[in-house]
């Protein structure tokens, strides 16, 4: 009995390991990514930049941190001038987890707004 609870003690750890291992990095890449967007949000404001191009750069940003997103995934709105207005990013996107008995999704939507001084 006591070789039984050995064995089943080790298991569930190491079943927790690797479920960390497969899970943390895309919460750390989504944690980097966010910050890119409030950064590009904030930087974009204040540039005169078309909504284009700033939806060009997140896709960019997205594939350096090995997130898989398209075009259609990224919402961005421009409204008022340059320095004055306020810019939007909006974001979704999924990963899929592979685990060897229950494979699932994870599901992301980093987001940021600024707006400018006036």
């Amino acid at each position: 009995m006591e070789t039984l609870k050995l064995i089943l003690g080790i298991a569930v750890i190491v079943a927790v390991i690797y479920l960390g291992i497969e899970v943390v990095p895309p919460y750390y890449s989504n944690y980097e990514f966010q910050d890119t967007i409030s950064r590009e949000a904030m930087d974009s404001t204040y540039k005169p930049i078309s909504e284009d191009d700033i939806r060009a750069q997140i896709i960019a940003d997205a594939k350096q941190y090995d997130i898989p997103i398209t075009e259609p995934n990224v919402k961005v709105v421009r409204s008022g001038g340059m320095g004055t207005g306020s810019v939007s990013i909006d974001v979704k996107y999924d990963i899929h987890i592979g685990v060897p008995i229950y494979p699932f999704d994870l599901h992301f939507n980093p987001s940021s707004t600024n707006k400018g001084f006036y």
